[in-house]
């Protein structure tokens, strides 16, 4: 919209109060406010909500894969090692990793915790925490050494540290005369880790493949093989020439399939968000509809002097058409920069809340995740700037279209 000199004068007056105007003013004020609230308020939600799946996708993909190939009904896998190799040879795979997992318990100082047993080979163990590993050395677990990494929501649970004892249950032990005999194991915590999810960080107990074949009298079989590929959102189709290979010893599952009613959950959660918070920025268009409105009513006699000296129905058009999409444009950057302030300081606002309330905002219980997350996306940020400014210039329309009909006779005729 190309204003001249003129035009631009009058829209920059119209914008600020005039004598008697102060209330057209607080409106407009308040519909710039509303605007940078609105786009502020999407761009935190959906910034945490991209953040929050983003993160729980990284967390559990980084401790469960792509996708799994396991037994039928729960059984082992005997010949893992061929389907091993069967996987790490098709394209687009990046790994084929062997593990066991298995649900037991665990007992120190009286306290009993559920757990989950997980057993590695010691360079994949090692890849897949190293990165998490909050206290001890995890290159303290190797096979026969009776060491093992714990999450550090377990060692809270179970009161133990680096250098103390746990020991593991197994209700499905030898076979007697007497019936079934529980396998209890002791062994030692060599490290602590915090991958970040928190049914995770409880319950883990990670340990070389070798004991945990051992723990479980399993001999040398596996319970599935994890798998890694290039793009995980395209598991399916790189994973297709696979199927037809494992079929005869088990089946494959992908993080999709895993995981389906929490991501699509999550989907549902944030398009929810997006249209109840776009009303917002609807409401605050309405706010810029009804300021301009009233500003047309009270410049109308300014508007038919100006009709008079020649000024055209465009002139006109664009002036309360710049005015109104001003508001909106103000708008939309202040509520970029209260966003970005707020997206970066997230953390310390929920706990300078949770202090101040005594309340726990964030329960890792609850969220699975430690701390909030946050991941701007640029494609979502734009649809929120288009939108709103597609609404603001739609609130102009009428103002302006009122303003540029306005018969200069009929207003100047009662003056």
């Amino acid at each position: 919209m190309i204003l001249g000199r003129t035009e631009r004068m009058i829209a920059r007056r119209y914008l600020l109060p005039g004598r008697g105007e102060t209330f057209i003013f607080m409106v407009a004020s308040i519909s710039l406010g509303a605007v940078a609230l609105g786009v502020a308020a999407l761009i935190v939600v959906m910034s945490v909500m991209n953040g929050f799946r983003a993160e729980l996708f990284g967390k559990i993909v980084g401790l469960n894969g792509h996708a799994i190939i396991q037994g039928y009904q729960g059984r082992n896998i005997n010949d893992w090692q061929t389907l091993a190799a069967e996987a790490k040879a098709t394209p687009g795979v990046v790994s084929a990793i062997p593990l066991i997992e298995q649900p037991l318990a665990a007992l120190s100082q009286g306290r009993v915790e559920p757990i989950l047993v997980r057993g590695m080979r010691v360079g994949d163990l090692r890849q897949t925490i190293r990165h998490d590993v909050k206290d001890g050395d995890l290159a303290e677990v190797t096979p026969g050494s009776g060491n093992v990494a714990i999450g550090t929501g377990l060692a809270q649970a179970l009161g133990v540290g680096v250098g103390d004892t746990i020991t593991v249950l197994n209700p499905s032990g030898q076979s007697t005369p007497f019936g079934t005999a529980p396998r209890e194991l002791s062994y030692r915590v060599a490290a602590t880790f915090e991958v970040g999810v928190y049914d995770f960080d409880k319950a883990y107990v990670v340990l070389p493949m070798e004991d945990a074949q051992e723990l479980l009298l399993m001999g040398n079989t596996v319970g599935m093989v994890e798998l890694r590929v290039t793009d995980p959102d395209k598991v399916t189709q790189i994973l297709a020439p696979l199927a037809p290979k494992v079929v005869r010893d088990g089946q494959l599952v992908d993080w999709r399939q895993m995981n389906a009613s929490l991501f699509q959950a999550l989907e549902v959660e944030r398009i929810t968000m997006f249209v109840v918070l776009g009303i917002v920025i609807l409401i605050a268009a309405f706010n810029i509809l009804s300021s301009l409105i009233m500003l047309v009513r009270a410049k109308t006699r300014d508007i038919a002097i100006l009709r008079t000296m020649g000024a055209s129905r465009g002139a006109m058009l664009r002036i309360f058409m710049t005015v109104g999409m001003t508001i909106g444009v103000l708008g939309i950057l202040l509520g970029i920069v209260l966003g970005t302030v707020f997206l970066y300081f997230r953390q310390d606002v929920v706990d300078v809340i949770q202090a101040i309330t005594g309340a726990q905002l964030w329960d890792p219980s609850v969220r699975v995740l430690t701390e909030l997350p946050s991941k701007p996306d640029l494609v979502d940020n734009t649809v929120i700037i288009a939108m709103t400014l597609v609404l603001t210039f739609l609130a102009t329309l009428y103002p302006a279209y009122k303003a540029s009909s306005t018969d200069p006779v009929q207003v100047l005729r009662y003056e």
